[in-house]
């Protein structure tokens, strides 16, 4: 495990970047089974905790299929430069038409490519579907999108992803929850991040009341440790499921801030719970460890010894 958080080049609302390091601070320091997680998402959280097994999981097939074509060699840092450079003159030229025709490209082929292109330039970096399946976020209208840094930026995310993918056994699988869930052995930490009931919609296959209680029950009766990430409250209502369930297991809070609004006055922060079946770590020592964590990342950052 390393101090720096790495950004994957996948992105989403929701995504758990600025939590990684409180994620890790109460991981369990006996851990040396599989880490599992069925809603992986980004992958932010498994490539920065980095452990020597993981199994990443989701229902969402165009996720899964970009990193294996990371995990098999196919996509490449050279692959991402070139095409999106290749898309992103296009991009500049035609603007939104482009972005629409490769959004219809994609959702006739599946490119992973392409799932990578519309996720970076699409609105506020949202991954959403219809019911036949189809990605329907629009235009971010930045037809300057893929400037040379930027591309940059992507490639090194993808170099990053690779290797830790070449150095780590990691496996990607596209399926429900319950099988990944069911398939986990006691020695395993299972993390589940899954979209944050009555708060996030964009998700393949939707997530409602009866999602969440049955994530409950299977969690509950899990045999092995789990780590859940989910909302607590905001300024103008509470989780009512943190009340009705998940305050049966240790719940841990931090204020945190997304940028997940298409307005600023409608980003707000929100209160968010970890929920682990296991007795966590005390508060000082993760204080202690957090505050380690932001030390270092100072130093780094203006160079201080």
């Amino acid at each position: 495990m390393t101090d720096k958080v790495g950004v994957p080049p996948i992105k989403s609302q929701g995504i758990k970047t600025k939590l990684v390091p409180w994620i890790r601070s109460i991981i369990p320091a006996d851990f040396d089974g599989t880490w599992i997680e069925p809603f992986m998402g980004t992958g932010v959280v498994a490539f920065n905790i980095a452990p020597e097994r993981a199994i990443l999981c989701d229902t969402n097939p165009h996720l899964i299929n970009f990193y294996n074509g990371i995990a098999a060699g196919e996509i490449t840092p050279e692959v991402v430069r070139h095409y999106l450079q290749y898309e992103g003159e296009i991009l500049l030229s035609k603007g939104e038409s482009r972005y629409y025709f490769v959004r219809e490209r994609f959702n006739a082929r599946h490119s992973p490519l392409d799932f990578l292109f519309l996720n970076r330039a699409g609105f506020n970096g949202m991954i959403r579907f219809n019911r036949k399946g189809e990605f329907n976020i629009p235009f971010c209208r930045k037809p300057q999108r893929f400037a040379q840094a930027y591309v940059t930026k992507i490639v090194n995310q993808v170099a990053w992803v690779g290797k830790i993918l070449k150095m780590r056994d990691f496996t990607f699988k596209c399926q429900d929850f319950n099988k990944t869930i069911a398939d986990a052995s006691s020695s395993d930490i299972i993390y589940c991040d899954p979209p944050y009931i009555d708060r996030h919609v964009d998700y393949f296959n939707g997530w409602d009341d009866a999602h969440e209680r049955k994530l409950f029950t299977e969690l509950s009766c899990f045999g092995g440790r789990f780590i859940l990430s989910t909302w607590h409250h905001n300024d103008f209502r509470e989780n009512e499921y943190i009340k009705s369930m998940w305050s049966r297991h240790g719940v841990l809070t931090r204020e945190h801030f997304y940028h997940v609004g298409g307005k600023e006055e409608n980003r707000n922060p929100v209160i968010e719970a970890l929920v682990t079946n296991y007795a966590a770590i005390s508060a000082e020592r993760q204080e202690l460890k957090l505050t380690q964590y932001i030390l270092l990342e100072s130093r780094a950052k203006y160079g201080m010894s």
